[in-house]
């Protein structure tokens, strides 16, 4: 007997080992054949190598043990791919006289080849014992052939398992290289926008005539438009990189004004002056400024999708057990789009253009879990669409 000193041949063997069915199918076929030693083999051109034994003879063969090709049967159902199958070597017309079961000391011998589902060779189930057996050969060979069929099919699921998990891996290092790439470009934008930014306001001082002024202010809207694409695409970079958006807790009473000047902005933004405000809360801890990004996302998003014929209705209150804001518009969100509202770039193909990435209710999401909170929607014809903003008490760190 030979030690495995191939390293390929571990892929196989790995294989064979993954397949949970094998010491159920190794014992299936000693108690068909009565035999106390029976393996899966992987056969090649120049090697037998046993991949999974069950063994009670004392053979000694263990998983990665190899014979010396020549000196096996296997050889020969390799070439002719073809079963070998005998109860009694030293009585039989044919294999009393071959040098395997002399070598051994086998006198009941069964192997059959084992096939992919491509057609290709693997290798053989095998069963030996050094005392004659008492079986039926022909029913033997095709229960044993019907098992090494099983296992041509389990090792081609398990290819495919393989595939599958290197392309998972590969998609997700492209993905994640993706991200890293976005934040990274993100960042680097910041620079020469900040120059057009800085030139902008220089030249605002300088500007004379109205097509200038008119000129500068395109420039110093554009700047905050890109400004507040670029934040966006940086908070979506951190959310994917599993880092998650950053907060700086504090302990705040201003939030309330902090959440009205939201308001008043989205209005202006947006040109809603109907949304109707509620909110009653004590000191909170939390990051306000990211709190506000929640809000005006949320009522962003309610002044573009929702009925403009129906107010928004915004309601924050604080409870020493948790801290709610929900935002309400009569839109209505198809279901189908429901479990895909908190994803990133949710839109709808068929929706017309508008301004942005499509990434505003993701990150607010995001925000909500980096409090430790949480942000659901409910939604319906009838009664309209409702975001619900819940936070639990936050200590300081």
């Amino acid at each position: 007997m030979q030690k495995l000193t191939d390293p390929n041949l571990l892929d196989d063997i790995a294989e064979i080992g993954r397949i949970q069915a094998v010491p159920r199918i190794l014992e299936t076929v000693a108690h068909i054949t009565g035999s106390r030693f029976t393996a899966i083999a992987r056969v090649t051109q120049t090697t037998w190598t046993a991949c999974a034994t069950f063994d009670t003879l004392g053979f000694g063969l263990v998983p990665g043990g190899q014979l010396v090709l020549e000196t096996t049967i296997c050889d020969e159902i390799r070439q002719s791919a073809t079963s070998v199958v005998f109860a009694h070597a030293s009585e039989h017309p044919i294999y009393s006289q071959h040098h395997t079961p002399r070598i051994y000391g086998l006198e009941s011998y069964a192997s059959v080849p084992i096939h992919r589902p491509d057609g290709s060779f693997f290798g053989t189930l095998c069963a030996i014992d050094s005392a004659p057996a008492n079986f039926d050969v022909a029913h033997v060979q095709r229960s044993m052939e019907l098992l090494a069929d099983l296992v041509g099919s389990y090792l081609d699921k398990e290819d495919r398992l393989v595939r599958a998990e290197s392309a998972l891996s590969d998609a997700h290092r492209v993905a994640d290289l993706r991200d890293q790439f976005i934040a990274v470009l993100g960042h680097d934008l910041r620079s020469p926008l900040q120059a057009i930014s800085i030139a902008a306001d220089s030249l605002a001082c300088e500007a004379g005539t109205e097509r200038q002024q008119r000129m500068l202010a395109h420039i110093t809207s554009g700047v905050a438009r890109m400004d507040g694409l670029i934040n966006d695409v940086l908070d979506f970079a951190r959310g994917r990189l599993g880092g998650g958006i950053p907060i700086a807790l504090q302990l705040t009473s201003t939030l309330e004004e902090d959440l009205k000047r939201v308001v008043e902005e989205v209005a202006i933004a947006t040109g809603r002056q109907d949304i109707k405000v509620h909110i009653q809360i004590d000191d909170v801890v939390c990051d306000p400024s990211r709190l506000a990004q929640l809000l005006a996302n949320l009522l962003t998003n309610a002044a573009v999708h929702g009925e403009r014929s129906s107010p928004i209705t915004l309601t924050v209150h604080s409870e020493p057990e948790m801290l709610t804001l929900d935002v309400h518009n009569d839109g209505h969100i198809p279901s189908a789009r429901l479990d895909a509202i908190f994803s990133p770039f949710s839109r709808e193909k068929s929706e017309r253009p508008r301004p942005g990435l499509g990434l505003g209710i993701y990150i607010a999401s995001e925000i909500a879990r980096s409090h430790g909170g949480t942000l659901e929607v409910e939604s319906s014809a009838a009664a309209g669409t409702l975001f619900t903003f819940k936070m639990p008490p936050l200590e300081l760190p």
